[in-house]
């Protein structure tokens, strides 16, 4: 997950006041919080695969988290990115497709699935992002159509007591729309005909971009989620009540990283907790945070090494759901928790 602070608050307050209120606040999860299968389950598998999204589901993440983008004959498929080199083996089967755009108002070079129909995507195979995790599942799995994992997680519900969710999250919307391949009016239509239709189905719609999210709000009855971008120790952005209410009249909750909970020093303490979460419930938002890894790299001194301390700290600080690349650490540290737990 990323997002630029400026940007997303200049999109906010230009574009608030001409969204009305649409649902009622939600109220507070019961219990532990959900565990979201981040990618999938990748910190074991390549991200964004159906072997990522099965493992998550195994171990008993609560829902699974798939980034959408499109391709350019407009297939939304699974991936973080609109540069597709650094988690897929394009560079050496379409080497000639590289080249420098603009992204998000920056130059990015690299290789960029809008260049790509999905027959082409289908060729490709996913390789592990991190140089620090294992790369033993490298060129094995193909890219999944959205449809693809929809299939999936259809058919393992069928196995199930409860539902298992899904929580797409729009990447770049303005690229796309700029390209005119907009992602939200397919992914309303491809969720809506598999049953993903109001606000107590077990799905939610994110995005870091509220000028995604607010027309959404009048278009579907499905629950939205505005992701944050990270604040924190030497970062100037901070939500203030007024722009959390903003926000709670178009989403039901907020994603926000850790360290805008529980900021670090700069001697990887944890410092005191932020006012976000009792500003965001006195608001009417549900708070799901992002995103919980087991490296040592990702973890303030204060767990010891333990990444299962973490989760809990984070579930004692009553939050409504935990983003994790690592789903059965964030069940075992939840202890009583079922797998497939309230949606």
């Amino acid at each position: 997950m990323n997002g630029t602070a400026t940007h997303w608050m200049v999109h906010l307050s230009a574009l608030a006041g001409a969204v009305l209120l649409f649902a009622e606040p939600p109220a507070t999860l019961a219990g532990q919080p959900l565990i979201i299968g981040h990618r999938g389950a990748s910190g074991y598998r390549p991200e964004h695969t159906l072997a990522s999204y099965e493992l998550a589901i195994d171990q008993g993440a609560d829902y699974v988290e798939p980034d959408v983008v499109a391709t350019r004959d407009g297939v939304l498929i699974c991936r973080h990115d609109c540069e597709i080199g650094s988690t897929t083996d394009v560079a050496a089967k379409f080497p000639r497709r590289r080249k420098t755009i603009t992204l998000d108002g920056r130059p990015q070079t690299g290789f960029f699935v809008q260049d790509f129909t999905l027959k082409e995507i289908k060729t490709l195979r996913a390789r592990q992002r991190s140089p620090l995790r294992s790369h033993k599942y490298d060129g094995q799995f193909a890219i999944p159509t959205l449809e693809e994992l929809l299939q999936l997680v259809a058919r393992r519900n069928r196995e199930r007591a409860r539902p298992l969710g899904i929580l797409p999250e729009l990447k770049h919307s303005r690229h796309h729309r700029a390209l005119g391949l907009p992602l939200e009016e397919p992914l309303l239509a491809l969720l809506g005909r598999y049953g993903y239709r109001q606000a107590g189905d077990p799905c939610m719609i994110q995005s870091f971009e509220p000028e995604s999210l607010q027309p959404l709000s009048q278009k579907t009855s499905l629950r939205l989620l505005q992701l944050l971008p990270k604040q924190g120790r030497g970062d100037a952005a901070s939500f203030s009540a007024r722009q959390l209410r903003e926000i709670a009249r178009y989403a039901t909750a907020i994603g926000a990283h850790k360290e805008s909970i529980l900021p670090r020093s700069a001697l990887n303490r944890l410092e005191k907790p932020s006012e976000l979460i009792p500003q965001a419930r006195a608001a009417g938002l549900q708070v799901f945070v992002y995103t919980f890894r087991n490296e040592p790299f990702a973890l303030a001194e204060d767990y010891a090494g333990d990444p299962a301390a973490e989760v809990r700290r984070f579930a004692r600080l009553g939050v409504d759901g935990l983003f994790t690349d690592f789903p059965d650490t964030a069940v075992q540290a939840l202890g009583d928790k079922k797998p497939g737990g309230t949606p």
